[in-house]
């Protein structure tokens, strides 16, 4: 899968740049995810829009579930795609705030 993917995702990239974000650090179940986007990001995911990214990330090969004995919970990890996307869509990201501080700064771009 080409790592361009998470720029399909149109106004759903926020939710899955952070998702992504958060799966990096490792693997986790929707709450612990919703916790650790807040304590990251400041943001706080509903569950309808966590869930229904999670499932549009899991079509898109970006991330999987885990088989775990616990039902309630299902814990997801990125793939290597997953990690491929986010890192294309973070140093894009990077480049456009780089240029809107250039910007505020009075500097050319």
């Amino acid at each position: 899968m080409e790592p361009k993917q998470l720029a399909g995702l149109g106004r759903y990239s926020g939710p899955a740049t952070l998702i992504l974000s958060s799966l990096a650090a490792g693997t986790k179940h929707g709450y612990a995810l919703t916790k650790d986007i807040e304590q990251f990001s400041g943001v706080h995911l509903s569950p309808g829009t966590l869930y229904g990214a999670l499932t549009r990330l899991v079509d898109q090969g970006l991330i999987e579930p885990v088989p775990s004995d616990d039902e309630r919970r299902r814990p997801y990890r990125i793939t290597s795609a997953g990690s491929k996307a986010l890192q294309v869509q973070l140093s894009e990201q990077r480049r456009i705030a780089d240029v809107g501080l250039r910007r505020l700064a009075g500097e050319p771009s």
